[in-house]
């Protein structure tokens, strides 16, 4: 007791856990900006005067943004660090959320008009949040040590399934209440509270920043290897060309986008499933997705835990593979039930248990992303992310497509498909195989 009181910094301090709290929260803003048009969907496709294949080709060109800036975010990240990058990049949240609001309607445009100024705003609302996911990666990678990555990037992946747990039930009161251009200029001011806060308390390197003693250097620094560490910018004897080229991250792609096409069913179209095909009310649709939302986020926070305890247990190849082939086994199970099934109730619970499961997948997914880019990790995480987001691309056009020529029930059953493909990618990637270590 008096070694402690005679040396009260030798205990780390906890300052990388304040950093986190700071990625959770703006995880939850960028979902909150970014699923407002999900939320908004039935109310602004009648304002604008839209079909769902029309809507389907808005909701794409944010995706397509978003897929294609996912690897030059990364490497942005990892060159200039994530406190410019994210600083900058939740301002034009902020501005494009409001650009948004001010779209005019069909007393003043063209439908054709209408559609285009969607497409180059949505388009820019994805590239603007593109770069968040592999920032938080190269983040995460400087802030924690090897091995206890899980956790910190559930967590995030926690803050974003909240984020749209919120906005499921905010978004429709305010809509009810103000419509939903004045709902989108409420929450608009988040990206720049966000920014404001991240920019004043983040450093890149832990060692620069004033509150870090250097027992808390030493514990993130332990068991990093020539991989995993190096400050901003590429170094070594790798480049990014070398994380495009990579077996496992090409296998680890394949998988997370197979997992994304099932997050899409939900991302893009679950309340609208249920508003229109359920026969839902805007409002009780809302507490349902955001009962959906929150299940996800106790499964983010329960894979991130989970894979860290497997890693430790099983190494970071079994580790991280463990929780995915879980997770997407129950999400095909599911899937099936809640689009077979006749009740209502059965349908939706399983839907909303399904995302639980979804979620899941995503500590072990960016864990492993961390492990196998190393010093590259906010790139790796963008081809990653790039690849499965190109799959939502693919979703926001498929899913109207059958479900106009075959029914709802076999588009959301098409998801069951792809999580099992996922499975057969994931047990191909090897987490414990670093781009510079690895053949």
């Amino acid at each position: 007791m008096k070694i402690q009181s005679k040396h009260p910094r030798s205990r780390p301090s906890i300052i990388r856990w304040k950093i986190l709290a700071i990625l959770v929260a703006a995880s939850f803003i960028s979902y909150v900006l970014r699923t407002n048009l999900s939320f908004a969907a039935p109310d602004m496709m009648r304002d604008l005067g839209l079909n769902e294949v029309q809507w389907g080709w808005v909701l794409a060109a944010f995706t397509a943004g978003y897929a294609l800036f996912q690897f030059p975010g990364g490497i942005l990240g990892d060159r200039f660090g994530p406190r410019r990058v994210l600083s900058a990049i939740a301002v034009l949240w902020a501005l494009l959320t409001v650009v948004t609001g001010f779209v005019p309607g069909p007393e003043a445009l063209s439908t054709g008009a209408i559609i285009g100024l969607l497409l180059v705003v949505r388009f820019l609302v994805g590239a603007v949040h593109a770069p968040v996911f592999p920032v938080v990666n190269a983040s995460i990678v400087r802030w924690f040590p090897a091995g206890g990555w899980g956790m910190p990037l559930g967590l995030t992946s926690t803050g974003l399934t909240l984020g749209g747990a919120a906005a499921a039930v905010a978004l429709p009161l305010l809509m009810v209440e103000f419509g939903w251009r004045t709902s989108f200029l409420c929450i608009a001011p988040l990206g720049v509270i966000i920014a404001l806060v991240w920019w004043r308390y983040a450093r890149d390197d832990p060692a620069e920043h004033p509150g870090v003693n250097k027992a808390e250097v030493s514990l993130i620094g332990q068991g990093q290897t020539a991989e995993w560490v190096g400050g901003t910018g590429v170094k070594g004897g790798t480049t990014w060309l070398d994380v495009l080229k990579n077996r496992d991250i090409l296998f680890l792609t394949l998988s997370y986008s197979s997992m994304n096409f099932v997050f899409y069913i939900v991302f893009n179209w679950f309340f609208y499933y249920l508003v229109e095909v359920r026969e839902f009310s805007a409002t009780d649709a809302g507490f349902v997705a955001s009962a959906q939302w929150i299940a996800g986020a106790a499964g983010a926070a329960l894979g991130g835990w989970l894979c860290d305890r497997l890693c430790a247990r099983f190494g970071l190849r079994w580790g991280c593979r463990w929780p995915i082939v879980i997770g997407m086994a129950a999400s095909a199970v599911l899937l099936l039930v809640g689009a077979l099934h006749p009740t209502a109730l059965v349908a939706v619970s399983a839907m909303v248990l399904l995302f639980f499961f979804n979620q899941l997948n995503e500590g072990p997914y960016w864990a492993a992303s961390v492990a196998v880019g190393g010093r590259h990790a906010g790139a790796a995480g963008g081809v990653m992310n790039a690849g499965a987001n190109v799959m939502g691309i693919f979703n926001a056009l498929l899913v109207p497509f059958l479900s106009h020529a075959f029914g709802w029930t076999f588009a959301i059953a098409s998801g069951a498909i792809f999580a099992l493909l996922g499975i057969v990618f994931m047990l191909l990637v090897r987490a414990d195989c670093p781009i510079e270590g690895g053949v």
